[in-house]
């Protein structure tokens, strides 16, 4: 038994909720080392691409993890576990959720430009307000109300022209 691979007594938990291993010409690898790939993968953060090769192909992984997202088979599993543990007493259903404090991010994600591409313009009180936040609120503070400034040339010539002559 290696690190992050589910033991014979897990498996029997899980086993039966997986689709039947048919398909047309070469045979499907194992679920439960495709499960324990998935595992590998959502312990370490690491790139599919940088799966042990004990696992098989790290495309059949990033495959079979896909599929099962997207049929439901993991969210069956969640449920059967949960209903398990709210069997045996284990489970407060007031308290259950799912910490992402500690999930990382691409840079992207959070709203960051790319390469070469303008800013994008800071947040003004309107969004706040739209948002539901008030004016006193910490987040409110950090909004400022001016407008953007533009960096085209027209945009850079007309303001010029128009302070020349006030």
């Amino acid at each position: 038994m290696r690190r992050y691979e589910i033991t014979d007594e897990q498996w029997e938990l899980i086993a039966d909720l997986f689709p039947p291993q048919v398909g047309n010409g070469r045979p499907f690898r194992d679920h439960r080392t495709m499960v324990n790939a998935c595992f590998w993968i959502l312990h370490t953060g690491s790139p599919w691409r940088d799966l042990p090769e004990r696992y098989g192909p790290w495309q059949t992984a990033f495959n079979r993890f896909n599929r099962w997202r997207k049929d439901g088979t993991f969210t069956r599993i969640l449920e059967r576990l949960q209903m398990r543990l709210d069997a045996e007493g284990r489970i407060d259903w007031d308290l259950w959720c799912v910490d992402g404090s500690n999930v990382r991010a691409h840079a992207a994600a959070a709203g960051a430009g790319k390469k070469g591409e303008p800013e994008s313009p800071p947040t003004t009180h309107w969004v706040a307000r739209e948002a539901g936040t008030g004016p006193r609120s910490t987040w409110s503070l950090t909004v400022t109300e001016f407008p953007w400034p533009s960096t085209s040339l027209p945009a850079r010539l007309t303001r010029r022209r128009g302070s020349s002559r006030s």
